[in-house]
């Protein structure tokens, strides 16, 4: 596997992929740990995920840079990713008891009925380059503690973060098998599925990776969990404050190089207010800093690959042909680098790529609608479901139209996010599912019925 410096366009290492000889000790592994750390005491497995999240905070510079280095994340942003892993293992620390204490039932008189929550085994986890510290450990955090363990097969081209998410695990003290990182390419990833050792499989990632995933698991009758790509709906209102408005959108769309599901996407804005907002929006996106990733001062980096940023310009290209309007970017930077600026396209046809694609990247399409109704149809004209953010100073008006909303979340007032305290996953294309919360610890449990009369 080579690392790609997105930055520079230089190579910055050379990793050795693991043998099929590596991949088959590392599922013994998994299998023998298994045994012994599903009896381990749910308190014991909290204190080593507490462990694990001091071990993030100690070293958060250097995962950071790691990152940065991989995938081109701003240096500020990469070192609040690692800061938000070390937040997720200090809340199932805390909670992950609770979320797996039984659930009794109504019952005859003499008899006691519960469910109990017990590990599955080895879970398999395919994961994105995006945010690739954090999705993993939304995964990680809960279902180690339940009593899985993991195995990673990561993005190709993030394998130093791989590597490193593997030691802090190591380093916070877990058993030999607990977490396993795998170094193989995607096309070992149905073998692994099939394989009878692993129990379940979760992928964060494309829809046509998801579908391919989904579908093996589904022949082998196991559970998968599925977060996929997302073209987020951006609903500014009429009465929104379209200051909050337009600087939340323009960080929404653009932050992490707008290389994100849930980013905004599709900024669809009343007509009463659509010129502020999108004078406002334009000057907001104009501000961000683009530039050295590892420069405290930038805002956006470069794109993760030079293919990326490619297919992201095909995208504009093909929607400005069609007779969209770029009113701010809209080319490549000329620079080392996968550089691709914070865009802004305004009249945006009906069926074009960026109106009916999921762009990663720093481009936003924004539209002009007449009213309430049009606004919601038009968030939900789209086969993705991940995200929603709604706008308006009247919060039972926006708690109404989210409920009209269809997507795993809906934030009103507020950019959409992952939690660790609450459910998140996508509807339609954007998957099935939910990780996070207590809802995603019990995702991948066995959820058993025990009767004693």
């Amino acid at each position: 596997m080579e690392v790609i410096n997105p930055a520079t366009g230089e190579r910055e290492e050379t990793v050795e992929e693991h043998t099929e000889a590596d991949v088959e000790e590392a599922l013994e592994r998994a299998t023998a740990a298994s045994e012994e750390w599903r009896d381990r005491p749910i308190r014991e497995r909290e204190e080593l995920l507490a462990a694990a999240g001091d071990v993030l905070r100690e070293n958060k510079r250097e995962y950071a840079e790691t990152m940065t280095r991989e995938m081109g994340k701003p240096i500020s942003q990469s070192i609040a990713e690692i800061e938000k892993c070390a937040w997720v293992c200090d809340h199932y620390a805390e909670h992950s008891s609770a979320y797996l204490s039984a659930d009794g039932h109504p019952s005859p008189p003499g008899s006691a009925v519960e469910t109990v929550y017990e590990p599955l085994g080895p879970i398999l986890a395919v994961m994105p380059w995006n945010f690739p510290f954090w999705q993993v450990f939304r995964f990680a955090a809960p279902h180690l503690t339940s009593g899985n363990v993991g195995l990673l097969k990561h993005a190709s081209n993030v394998p130093g973060c791989a590597q490193a998410i593997e030691d802090v695990f190591r380093e916070a003290g877990y058993p030999e098998g607990v977490f396993q990182t795998l170094l193989i390419p995607s096309d070992l990833v149905d073998d692994l599925i099939a394989d009878e050792r692993v129990k379940a499989t979760t992928v964060t990632g494309s829809g046509p990776a998801g579908r391919a995933v989904a579908s093996t698991a589904g022949d082998h009758l196991k559970k998968s969990v599925l977060e996929l790509g997302g073209s987020d709906p951006f609903v500014v209102l009429d009465d929104a404050d379209i200051e909050d408005a337009a600087e939340a959108g323009a960080w929404a769309r653009n932050q992490n190089g707008g290389q994100s599901c849930i980013a905004g996407k599709r900024f669809l804005v009343h007509t009463d207010v659509y010129d502020e907002f999108l004078d406002r929006f334009v000057d907001e996106v104009e501000a961000l800093t683009v530039g050295d990733p590892l420069d405290e001062e930038t805002d956006v980096g470069p794109q993760a690959r030079a293919d990326l940023m490619s297919e992201l310009h095909e995208q504009v290209e093909a929607s400005t042909e069609a007779g969209a309007e770029v009113l701010t970017g809209g080319e490549p930077i000329d620079h080392d680098g996968a550089y691709y600026p914070p865009t802004v396209l305004a009249d945006v046809p009906e069926g074009c790529p960026v109106d009916s694609e999921e762009t990663f990247g720093p481009v936003a399409a924004v539209y002009e609608i007449d009213d309430e109704d049009a606004l919601i149809a038009k968030a939900n004209d789209t086969e993705f479901g991940l995200g929603a953010s709604v706008w308006t100073d009247d919060r039972e008006r926006g708690r109404r139209l989210a409920r009209d909303i269809d997507a795993g979340c809906v934030y009103v007032n507020q950019l959409v996010t992952s939690d660790p305290r609450v459910p998140f996953g996508g509807v339609g294309d954007s998957g099935y599912g939910r990780e996070l919360a207590r809802e995603g610890m019990l995702e991948f449990v066995n959820r058993k019925t025990v009767w004693v009369e």
